[in-house]
């Protein structure tokens, strides 16, 4: 039986993509260190941007249930009650 090792263990932070809404209601999705990222019109397509930049892990992909905008300057802006969230 091969062992599985969970996403929390095995993903490094580095391929975490979050994704979520900014306050215009458009699709974030970010690297959560800020390496890459990109604004989307819907969900499906954000989702699509992730898996392609992270290599087709759908594991490490992490929905924000807060708004959140895309930083350009890497890294993300959120929130003051989500600031220090981490995935």
């Amino acid at each position: 039986m091969k062992s599985i090792e969970p996403p929390s263990c095995g993903a490094s932070a580095s391929t975490i993509v979050l994704i979520g809404r900014n306050k215009r209601g458009n699709w974030v999705a970010q690297q959560q260190e800020g390496l890459f990222g990109g604004l989307f019109v819907n969900r499906a397509q954000a989702l699509k941007y992730a898996l392609f930049e992270n290599g087709n892990h759908p594991e490490t992909i992490v929905e924000l249930p807060f708004e959140f905008e895309l930083n350009v300057n890497r890294g993300i802006s959120s929130a003051p009650a989500a600031r220090g969230i981490r995935a």
